[in-house]
Parts: C-alpha cells; structure tokens; sequence
C-alpha cells in the first residue's frame, strides 16, 4: 500500500494527545475522520476540517490510527471495529499499553490479515502540537517504512524496536525513567524550597549539569510555582504506565525497587483526588 495526502484516515481517541495528532494531519494536508467516546471532543477537529467517523464505516480507511487511555480502552474499541475491518487496513497504536494486551491484539488483527503496529509516543503534548515526537515502533518493517508519510508529520524520529509488542516496551522503559525523575524532581524542589533556595532559580541552575532533563525543564518550573494548568501530563496516566513497568518486570522475575517507590507516590497522589491533575501537582504531595 502506498500511503499518502490520499490515504483516507480514521483517528480513535481525542484525548490530549489524540486531538493534537490530528490537528497536524489536517495541516498536511490529510483527510482524517475523527471518533471519540465523548463525541463533543472532536467538535474543533471538525471545524478544521475533520470528518465525523461512524465506526461501522471503519472498512473505508487503509489505514487506521488509535490513541486511547489504556489496555482496556484499546481492547473495548478494537472489539466494537473488529466486525467491519478488512483484509490489508493497517492499524497504528499510539496509546501506551501493556506488551501482553499488544500482542494478544496484534494476533486478533492477524487472523483478519490486518496489520497492527505499537507505535507509542514520547514528548508530550508540546511535542504533539510541534510534530517533534519520538515514536517507538513494534512490528513488520515494511509497513512501519510505509507508514513514514504519516510519521514525519507527527514526530522527529521514529526507531523500529523489533516485533510486536517491543514499542511498548520501550515506551514502558521510557516511562519508568520519567516517573522515577519526576517524583525526584518534586522531592528535589521539595528540598531546595526547605533550605531556603529560590525554587524558581533551580531549572536554569541545573540547564546542562548531568541532572538536567526535559522533565525538570518543564516540571521544575511548575512545580515552584504551583502552575498546575494546563494539564500536560495526567498523574493518572503517569501511574498506569509506571504500573505497566512492574508488571512486566515481574513477568521476568526483575526487581525494580526505585520504580515500585515511584508509583507507591504515585497512587497515594491519585487517590487523593488528583488522578485528572497535571504530573507537576505531585509537589503537592511531597509538601505534605
């Protein structure tokens, strides 16, 4: 299959990352239906030009792209498109997902000659809106090449990490370093704050040190000014992607205590009523 401005799209999932996917696709130029749960977050794609996605029509699209909350998600609307999907669609996970449910969905889509490739993402939802993702590819090369047209609009670097299933295990590897950081970060201003630190002073500070990062960039900031809008990254997906970490290294018999720590604070966080809450919040419960 030859992917190109042609190819007729169908995008899942209109989430934080999801609609600033889509909005990019738009203007390059692709036309793109657009489905979610709650219909009314595809209102401002259609106004860009989307097209309203009726899922019994998903047959009409080569090529398919989802990016949904988690394994459940995925699996519920795989289950609901599954009657309607033809014989060489191509279907393209942007979620974050565990590398078991992947694969399991990968082999159902095989069965119906559909090719599934885990393509999880890494860069935010800036990275989303300035098309400088990194993506994590799991699956049949060819098709992953074919998919580049698509690729290039979103992301800056997309690296094949082997058969089905390995994109998401990188991108639970990714995960389980900036979870990890992130809560030091929210410890490290925690602590900077105590000993009398212009909090505001530490980003710049560590600019280019071995301790500085994207995250801390970003975190830092936010978290020494409580600006905690808009949401860019969900607690509560930062904990589901952590839990997908433990998960699979006990599928191993592989003891990751530091990652454990992390999600321990995580959950606490979460079930204090900030599931929905940007990841910077988590400061909060460091303070306390």
């Amino acid at each position: 299959m030859q992917i190109d401005q042609q190819t007729p799209i169908a995008f899942l999932g209109m989430g934080l990352m999801g609609t600033r996917m889509t909005a990019r696709l738009l203007q390059a130029g692709y036309s793109v239906a657009v489905w979610n749960r709650s219909p009314h977050a595809c209102e401002a794609l259609i106004q860009q030009g989307a097209t309203v996605l009726e899922l019994d029509q998903i047959a009409d699209y080569p090529v398919i792209l989802t990016c949904l909350a988690d394994d459940k998600a995925v699996q519920s609307v795989f289950a609901q498109i599954q009657p309607y999907l033809q014989p060489q669609q191509i279907i393209v996970d942007f979620s974050s997902l565990s590398v078991a449910v992947t694969q399991e969905l990968a082999r159902s889509a095989q069965q119906q000659q559909v090719t599934w490739i885990d393509s999880p993402v890494s860069g935010g939802t800036m990275g989303a809106e300035q098309g400088t993702l990194v993506i994590f590819a799991g699956g049949i090369a060819k098709t992953i090449e074919q998919l580049n047209p698509i690729y290039q609009v979103l992301s800056q670097r997309v690296t094949r990490m082997g058969d089905s299933g390995t994109g998401q295990a990188t991108k639970i590897c990714n995960q389980l370093i900036v979870a990890a950081n992130s809560t030091l970060i929210a410890e490290a201003v925690a602590l900077a704050d105590q000993a009398g630190v212009d909090t505001t002073l530490l980003a710049p500070a560590l600019a280019d040190g071995f301790a500085d990062s994207k995250p801390l960039q970003i975190l830092a900031p936010r978290m020494a000014t409580h600006t905690f809008e808009p949401v860019q990254w969900k607690v509560q997906t930062l904990s589901k992607d952590l839990n997908n970490a433990l998960q699979l290294a006990q599928s191993f018999n592989l003891e990751i205590p530091v990652a454990q720590k992390a999600l321990l604070q995580l959950q606490a966080h979460q079930q204090n009523g900030f599931a929905e809450n940007d990841l910077a919040t988590i400061i909060q419960h460091i303070e306390q």
